[in-house]
């Protein structure tokens, strides 16, 4: 078996605002304080995000805070639907490689993502990308701080699910951001780095990325690496 770990914002789709604007909403209707910015977003988890964000405008948060914030989150995904629809979209090649990846014999796909579980489910049916994805194998925003423990939750609920052994050598992390590929190289899996974020090539190269590529259009590299 190998298992395919897809991370989802900017590697999958693209929000094109919305998300940051469904945050700022959430983040307000939590915490009754508008906000004012936004933390870096960047390979980070939600809990990391909200809770730097919070401190931005002078808000002590704890686990409970987020939690009401995760769930109201989650609410407005699913409310404004038509908008990720319409403003958003899948990144070129993705639904592609998706199902290329599923008529691959022993070929598991999953996703590790800084997203809360709710949220990702939403954003990937959004745009018909979660018809693939085994969404209870994956690792979310809710289960850790640190993306290097999502890929090793994600690791362990493939093989709590399938009674199968999952080794480093059988898992391919998929991300956009230098803090994809640490994770990866943490958790000793291969990583392909897509420069389809805010990241470019050169710089997912220099940060230790198995293999890079430009877009998923180009999808020798990844089947290299099953």
């Amino acid at each position: 078996m190998k298992l395919v770990l897809w991370d989802i914002d900017h590697t999958l789709i693209a929000t094109r605002g919305v998300g940051r604007e469904i945050f700022g909403d959430a983040f307000e209707q939590v915490t009754g304080t508008p906000m004012r910015e936004q933390a870096t977003v960047d390979g980070m988890t939600e809990p990391v995000i909200f809770r730097r964000t919070a401190e931005l405008h002078g808000i002590t948060s704890d686990r409970t805070m987020f939690e009401a914030f995760a769930q109201r989150s989650a609410e407005l995904h699913r409310q404004r639907a038509h908008d990720l629809r319409e403003r958003g979209h899948a990144l070129p090649g993705a639904a592609a490689t998706l199902a290329a990846l599923a008529g691959i014999d022993g070929v598991v796909q999953s996703v590790v993502t800084g997203n809360i579980r709710a949220v990702a489910e939403t954003k990937l049916q959004v745009f018909g990308l979660d018809t693939h994805i085994r969404f209870p194998y994956g690792g979310y925003g809710e289960d850790h701080d640190d993306r290097v423990e999502l890929v090793r939750t994600a690791m362990t609920r493939t093989g709590t699910a399938t009674g199968k052994n999952v080794n480093e050598a059988d898992v391919l992390l998929i991300g956009d951001t230098p803090a994809d590929v640490a994770a990866g190289i943490a958790a000793g899996v291969a990583v392909l780095g897509v420069a389809t974020g805010r990241t470019n090539r050169a710089e997912l190269e220099r940060a230790g990325a198995t293999a890079t590529v430009l877009s998923l259009h180009d999808v020798k590299p990844l089947l290299l690496l099953i």
